[in-house]
């Protein structure tokens, strides 16, 4: 059965179209930016003219922006969460539907909170980032995939979205709000990209609070590769500022 209805935390619903968002995916740090603007004014702005779901202070669910005219969506921003799922949950995520390219259209124009994902499923190589609500979601099978925009899907079960992936989210590093840059990631950069996903997300992240002399070294090294890797610069800083934060509270 063709999934043609969304739904959201608390109720709210959408309808799936045939018109993804035709803009390309930023990561950002933890966060993944599927919007129009270039800049945290222009931000603002795109929030002030669009109705959904928002983060506010102290408060980060995921973001799904829809313009009150003609109801459809036209932005998005998802957190990837600091839990990993294990080697072995991960692998049960490796039967999915096929991405089915399509937009959302809200099925009324309200504003609704949409709850951030728990767990981190990663594919080997991180080759694809699987966000889930929360592991139980692997207990039963994913009844749909609905790409919303290049390499970005929800992922759908019992027409509820219980989660979202990134494909190649190598290719979509970039430490501003530019687009990250046309060529493929260096070799490099995707190894890089997995040992910072290491340092940032459960169990290594919490050796790092812990003050752990092997995860620290971890981190020193990956800090000072970065630095001196010279091809893929612009992905390269994108890289050092996912993990900035912890250089600074744990490097030294």
């Amino acid at each position: 059965m063709t999934t043609t209805k969304l739904k959201f935390d608390g109720g709210w619903s959408a309808t799936v179209t045939g018109e993804p968002l035709d803009l390309v995916p930023r990561l950002r740090g933890t966060f993944l930016i599927v919007s129009p603007y270039a800049d945290r004014v222009e931000r603002e702005k795109f929030l002030a003219h669009t109705f959904g779901s928002q983060d506010w202070l102290w408060d980060l669910p995921d973001v799904f922006r829809f313009a009150p005219s003609g109801r459809r969506l036209v932005g998005a921003e998802f957190r990837i969460p600091e839990e990993s799922a294990s080697v072995e949950d991960s692998a049960r995520l490796l039967v999915a539907p096929e991405v089915r390219p399509g937009g959302l259209r809200a099925d009324e124009v309200k504003d609704f909170r949409h709850e951030m994902c728990t767990v981190l499923c990663r594919a080997p190589g991180d080759a694809v980032l699987t966000c889930l609500r929360d592991l139980d979601v692997l207990n039963e099978p994913l009844e749909a995939r609905i790409g919303i925009a290049p390499d970005v899907a929800l992922l759908v079960q019992h027409g509820t979205v219980v989660g979202w992936s990134l494909t190649d989210p190598a290719r979509y590093l970039t430490a501003t709000y530019a687009d990250p840059d046309t060529p493929p990631p260096s070799p490099a950069t995707r190894r890089l990209l997995t040992e910072c996903l290491d340092l940032v997300t459960a169990p290594v992240v919490d050796d790092l609070v812990d003050g752990e002399p092997a995860a620290i070294a971890r981190l020193r090294a990956a800090d000072e590769t970065l630095r001196a890797q010279r091809e893929d610069r612009r992905r390269a800083d994108a890289l050092l500022e996912l993990i900035a934060t912890y250089v600074e509270d744990y490097g030294s």
